[in-house]
């Protein structure tokens, strides 16, 4: 399994500890995808997850750049389209890395803007 997959795997199983409901993974559309679409208390969250293997390079959640995070939001568009009423929204980054094996997950809440 790849990295991206099994990191995934691993955010789900996380943000469900959190107490999110996860509506959809892997979300694809003809302009991108949405690794995870969840609900929180009632707000509608679109989720990044990225996981590195290592620091060495930064962080992972610094690898949302801003062509990342346009497409994201590009990509909410399309499902909110698709939905009936729209509930309140925000884009979190769930961020994975590996230490000494193990893995570590940061949470970043309303990571960004559109």
């Amino acid at each position: 399994m790849k990295l991206g997959q099994r990191g995934e795997g691993l955010a789900v199983e996380f943000l469900k500890k959190k107490g999110y409901k996860i509506i959809k993974q892997n979300y694809k559309t003809r302009i991108g995808e949405i690794d995870i679409i969840a609900d929180d208390g009632g707000t509608l969250v679109f989720v990044e997850v990225k996981t590195r293997e290592s620091i060495a390079y930064g962080m992972p959640f610094e690898a949302v750049t801003r062509y990342k995070k346009r497409k994201i939001a590009n990509v909410a568009l399309l499902y909110l389209k698709k939905i009936k009423e729209v509930p309140p929204c925000r884009f979190d980054v769930v961020s994975i890395y590996y230490d000494n094996g193990s893995p570590e997950f940061e949470l970043i809440k309303d990571a960004f803007e559109v």
